[in-house]
């Protein structure tokens, strides 16, 4: 029988390709969203790839009672996949008991009931976030780098978030954990039926990026000249959204076929490699001959000046590593743009 897998937050950006992985390696999958910035329709997306429509519940998993019904009528979930939470750093410093009330609050419910209905595992969606701004002598970021004081009340979910398992762990709960603490997200499915679709105006880069290039908006904004990197632009380490979706399936696979070393792993997902929000803006107009409208504005509360990883521990533990080059995400972010065009939605 296949093994089933809650993704909590799975009509979203990362958790709508981890469920097209997650059922490309043979599992079923559950998601349970409350569409609060997603759209129904990524269903379909996910069945035209797959073949496989998931089994969908509409519920905030703030909702206790809710939640456990839903598991009650969906029986069999072996291990969750916990992506749901507000995640827009600068909305969280304007918002910051949205950020908690939603991230903690999902997260607690969802470990009390794991036991309940014996779950096996929980892989727990994290941030580079969690290690504020590395000394010069961290980066590139490893697994073992200092925790610094989050720069916003959204990294200090993930931090409060991430000493809730070790808590949870360390008092005897029956279940394992693996903490993935990405970089950069970015990119589309190849195939164009799933990418990042932010209800409103995007918070994240890249769907401003290909907004501004298609012409929904004016002009990309670039927090900062100033900082101390080679253009004077954030560096952040942009990881394709497919090879992270990927990481997520391994990392549940080493859970439930009792691989892991320890009842809580943390590893680093990102590509190794830093690249500045100029040299973004420079190699998507490369690798698409489409220009963007940019300009250069003050910095941003809550914005790290430069933060990348070091990938070894998932390359070599995990057997997991990042394979797309950043000019192939690129072009897969404006092909989702493009369909999203010629489907009508923007």
């Amino acid at each position: 029988m296949k093994k089933k897998i809650l993704v909590a937050g799975g009509t979203g950006y990362i958790g709508s390709h981890t469920t097209v992985e997650l059922q490309q390696a043979g599992y079923d999958v559950l998601i349970i969203d409350d569409l609060s910035n997603s759209n129904i329709e990524v269903l379909d997306g996910i069945e035209r790839i797959t073949g496989i429509r998931p089994e969908f519940v509409q519920l905030d998993l703030k909702d206790k009672e809710g939640t456990r019904k839903a598991l009650q009528e969906h029986p069999g979930v072996e291990g969750v996949i916990l992506f749901a939470a507000s995640k827009a750093v600068g909305e969280s410093v304007q918002q910051p008991l949205k950020y908690y009330r939603n991230n903690i609050t999902t997260l607690l419910n969802i470990l009390e009931l794991m036991p309940e209905f014996n779950m096996k595992g929980i892989v727990f969606s994290s941030s580079c976030t969690v290690y504020g701004q590395p000394d010069p002598e961290n980066l590139p970021v490893t697994e073992n780098a200092p925790i610094k004081p989050a720069t916003s009340p959204y990294g200090n979910t993930k931090q409060i978030n991430e000493e809730i398992i070790r808590d949870t762990i360390h008092a005897g709960a029956p279940f394992k954990s693996i903490i993935l603490r990405y970089f950069n997200p970015i990119g589309a499915h190849p195939s164009a039926e799933i990418g990042e679709l932010p209800n409103g105006v995007p918070q994240n880069l890249i769907p401003y990026l290909v907004q501004t290039a298609i012409g929904i908006r004016k002009e990309l904004s670039v927090f900062g000249d100033d900082y101390n990197t080679p253009d004077g632009s954030c560096i952040r380490d942009y990881i394709n959204v497919v090879d992270l979706a990927k990481a997520h399936v391994v990392a549940m696979h080493r859970m439930l076929e009792n691989k892991s070393d320890d009842k809580m792993e943390i590893f680093n997902l990102g590509t190794g490699r830093g690249v500045s929000v100029l040299e973004l803006i420079h190699t998507f107009e490369q690798a698409t001959g489409v220009k963007v409208p940019h300009k250069i504005v003050g910095r941003r509360e809550g914005d790290i000046e430069q933060v990348w990883a070091n990938p070894e521990k998932a390359n070599n533990v995990l057997g997991w590593k990042a394979e797309e080059s950043l000019e192939d995400t690129l072009r897969s972010a404006w092909n989702w743009q493009l369909k999203l065009r010629e489907r009508g939605i923007q």
